[in-house]
């Protein structure tokens, strides 16, 4: 994808520099247009999320300005009743150039710059302008479609089809980046679609029709509803990532208190969001998954002494159940989701009787209290904790007769073998 988008971004530049621009002044207002809306979106970007899943998995602020911008100008066939004549070409050249412009402020503010998010503009505003240009060029698209509302329509779809290109590049970068199963990753681009991106493709519409008629003077008044549609989505993020941090923070008083491990929640909650993803869960589910993980030791405060290393899973099933019911009644206290109480409290329970993401956390939690104490005599010289992660599975494996779901063993073995954050993959047998 990045060699396609390079070699067409290549190629637009050096067709337009041969053949010069074509109505400059739309290039120009586009082309500010959508500097714009990506040097907002770089420059004062929501407070960062907190690291979710086995790898960094924050999309990133969306570019709504931007992207109707892109959009508008690939779709754009007339000015104030004139025809233009510009092309594919040179709208890719506009998009990019334009975004170039646009990372300016993330790298003066040392942000690291996103070479797959312009990418997929690239290709995706390539796309629709193929479509597009042509047809309008030729006369093709007025005698088909006329000045109507059928011309609306074949925009609507074409923006509508362009989304789902932009979905799957997305999805196809994650994959690459991660090693996530693509379906549902595009499963999850897919869901996204119907909030900003009905909003872009509608807007990206009315900016072409408004412009046709009135001239370039309405594109400033267009770009209103997508300045607030950023800035509401700042705000979501925003609370969002501080609703998060909270939980994280109340997830540490057992660690604060002694209970368990520094860092055990971090991780249980990391490799189970990474495992529900492995499973196919949707992007709500992990959400829960992931609150549930960073909350599934809090029952342990009601303990007067700490269970040594903070490990519930030697405990007598009893035991655990208390712990787990206990977890539960503090969680609901908090304000989370009832889903969220549910997986704690049913984290002790049978496999067979739990839901999926209580099985999720139960196995991964035993899984990170077994691999934290050396294994002696497996794969390794004895106490060597290299052989502990292995070891841990194993003992996973065998007891899925009754305590562990096989299929989360199993995705929980599959994630532990890619490169995560900077370590070697896990071999596993069999």
């Amino acid at each position: 994808m990045y060699g396609a988008a390079g070699a067409l971004a290549v190629v637009a530049l050096g067709w337009t520099e041969w053949h010069g621009v074509r109505e400059p002044e739309a290039a120009l207002a586009f082309g500010m247009l959508i500097a714009v809306g990506e040097a907002i979106r770089c420059a004062d970007g929501p407070p960062a999320l907190p690291r979710r899943g086995s790898a960094h998995e924050q999309r990133g602020e969306p570019a709504p300005v931007a992207a109707a911008g892109a959009l508008g100008y690939a779709l754009l066939g007339n000015i104030g009743g004139e025809p233009t004549t510009h092309g594919v070409l040179q709208v890719v050249t506009v998009v990019v150039a334009a975004s170039l412009v646009g990372m300016v402020p993330r790298l003066v503010l040392g942000r690291p710059a996103d070479p797959g998010h312009t990418a997929r503009r690239v290709l995706t505003v390539a796309f629709a302008a193929t479509c597009f240009q042509p047809l309008h060029h030729t006369g093709r698209l007025s005698s088909w479609f006329g000045q109507g509302p059928p011309l609306v329509g074949y925009l609507l779809a074409l923006l509508a089809l362009t989304a789902l290109c932009d979905a799957v590049l997305a999805a196809a970068v994650t994959r690459a980046r991660t090693g996530w199963p693509y379906v549902p990753l595009l499963r999850d681009e897919l869901w996204a679609l119907p909030g900003v991106g009905s909003a872009i493709c509608a807007t990206g519409v009315v900016m072409v029709l408004a412009v046709a008629v009135a001239g370039l003077g309405a594109l400033p008044v267009l770009s209103v509803p997508l300045l607030l549609i950023q800035y509401a989505f700042r705000r979501y993020a925003g609370i969002r990532a501080t609703y998060r941090q909270t939980i994280a923070s109340l997830a540490r008083s057992t660690e604060i208190a002694g209970y368990t491990p520094a860092g055990h929640a971090r991780k249980v909650a990391e490799l189970s969001r990474a495992v529900g993803r492995e499973l196919g869960l949707f992007e709500p589910a992990l959400t829960v998954l992931e609150y549930a993980a960073l909350m599934h030791d809090i029952g342990q405060l009601s303990l007067l002494d700490p269970v040594p290393a903070g490990a519930t899973e030697p405990l007598p099933g009893a035991e655990q159940r208390r712990i787990a019911l206990l977890g539960g009644a503090v969680v609901r206290q908090t304000g989370v989701p009832a889903e969220v109480a549910v997986i704690v409290e049913r984290q002790a329970d049978p496999y067979r009787d739990q839901p999926l993401t209580a099985r999720i956390v139960r196995a991964v939690n035993a899984y990170t209290e077994l691999a934290a104490v050396p294994a002696a005599g497996v794969d390794g010289p004895a106490g060597t904790a290299g052989a502990a992660p292995l070891h841990a599975l194993e003992r996973l494996r065998l007891a899925t007769a009754r305590d562990f779901d096989p299929a989360v063993v199993e995705a929980l073995a599959r994630v532990l073998s890619r490169p995560v954050h900077g370590r070697s993959p896990l071999r596993t047998h069999g």
